[in-house]
Order: C-alpha cells, then sequence, then structure tokens
C-alpha cells in the first residue's frame, strides 16, 4: 500500500504561519514582484532577504500542528509512505516526518545563485547578504521565485505516479505546476482532499472524497482510519 501526502498552506497556517494566497495573506502586504522574482533579486536583493529572514524567524518560532504530527505517525506505522509540500517551513521534519519533498524550497537552507539545487543549511534566521556558495556564487533564499522553474516537480510526479492513495490537504490546487500533481495519480487511486475551503477540483471531483476540515481535525481522523485499515 503506497501512500502519498502532498500539503499545502492549510496545514502551515493552523501552526500560525501565514499564507501568501489568503484575503490577509502575505501578498495582499508584499507586492511579488519586489520580493519573490529573479528580477526581485537582482534589483534589490537586501529586501528579498529581510523578507525571507522574517519568513524564517516566524518558521522556527512555530510548532507543528496536530496534522503534521498525524502524518508523521502515519509514515512511522505504514513504511513507503511519502511527504510532497508547497510549504518551505520545516514543520513536517520537526514533526518526525522523513522522505519529504519540498517542491518550492526550504527556508532553512540557502542556495547558490548559478545552481538551483545546490543549498546548504543556514544556523538559525538570519541570512547576510553578500555570504557566498561554497562555489564563489552569492548566496540566495533557497525558494522557488515566480517565473523559476520547479527543479523537484519531475520526483513529486514519479512519487505520486505510484500512489494507491493519495492524500491532499490543506492546498487551493490553484497553484501550478504543484496542484496538476493528481493528474499524475493512478486512475484506480483513491483521492482524499481535507481542507474546510472548496478548493478548484476540476475533472478529479467524481475521484475526490473530501473532508471539508481543518488539517488539525481532518488529518488525525484519516490517519485513524488508515492506520486501522491497513497498518
Amino acid at each position: 500500500m503506497k501512500i502519498v501526502v502532498f500539503t499545502g498552506a492549510g496545514v502551515s497556517a493552523e501552526s500560525g504561519l501565514g499564507t501568501f494566497r489568503d484575503a490577509d495573506g502575505l501578498w495582499e502586504k508584499y507586492r511579488i514582484e519586489d520580493v519573490c522574482t529573479h528580477e526581485a533579486w537582482l534589483r534589490n536583493p537586501q529586501l528579498c532577504v529581510d523578507f525571507y529572514n522574517a519568513r524564517r524567524r516566524d518558521a522556527l518560532a512555530a510548532q507543528p500542528n496536530a496534522a503534521h504530527l498525524a502524518i508523521a505517525r502515519l509514515q512511522q506505522h505504514i513504511p513507503g509512505t511519502e511527504v510532497i509540500t508547497q510549504n518551505i517551513d520545516d514543520l513536517h521534519e520537526r514533526a518526525g516526518s522523513t522522505n519529504v519533498t519540498h517542491l518550492h524550497g526550504e527556508i532553512t537552507k540557502l542556495r547558490s545563485s548559478v545552481n538551483e539545487t545546490a543549498a546548504i543549511p543556514l544556523d538559525g534566521w538570519e541570512q547576510h547578504y553578500g555570504d557566498r556558495h561554497p562555489d564563489g556564487s552569492l548566496l540566495r533564499p533557497y525558494i522557488v521565485f515566480f517565473g523559476e522553474g520547479v527543479p523537484y516537480f519531475p520526483q513529486a510526479c514519479d512519487i505520486a505516479s505510484h500512489a494507491d492513495i493519495l492524500l491532499v490537504v490543506g492546498t487551493s490546487l490553484n497553484v501550478y505546476p504543484a496542484a496538476s500533481l493528481l493528474a499524475y495519480a493512478p486512475e484506480k487511486a483513491q483521492i482524499i482532499l481535507v481542507d474546510p475551503g472548496m478548493p478548484e477540483m476540476g475533472p478529479y471531483r467524481d475521484r475526490i472524497r473530501h473532508i471539508r476540515k481543518p488539517a488539525s481535525v481532518g488529518v488525525p481522523e484519516v490517519v485513524n482510519e488508515l492506520l486501522a485499515a491497513y497498518a
């Protein structure tokens, strides 16, 4: 039994981290063009550094919630369970999860300016602009900026293509290419969506079992169900 968990901002929001796209989200307070594009990095790198230093400080102060802990428990009891996340925080890992594929980068790391996958860990929350990667290039946040490729998307597609159960949590399903992961799940795969809203389900609507609950409530319920059935 291969279970794949695909998580979005709704999971981290319940740990107090600001989302980007909600009505009161970060993109209502900052212009994407100023802090999250390659052009912004070239134009005003210090502003980008400051923006992600603040996001990193918030992420490190946050704690995993019941959804993160339940997903980690699922991995512990059903070998081979993998996590794909749109989130840049490390709350899955701090909850005990392993085999986590971060589609949009990791806030706790910095990367080479010339190699999108050459990342190194950052101790603490503060990046100092001007520090350099071992390859000699300037270090920048290990974040996939808007307009950049998603280097681990092919890996995520391969993971999803082997799913018997795809558990989708806390995502609007309108951020691409991540949302297209559902297209890679086998036709026989069961798709379970935990989200209190009404995400865009498109052609998958008839295949999806939608649990309209917050992640911290719905995910532990689903995990208990799966463990009772398959562990």
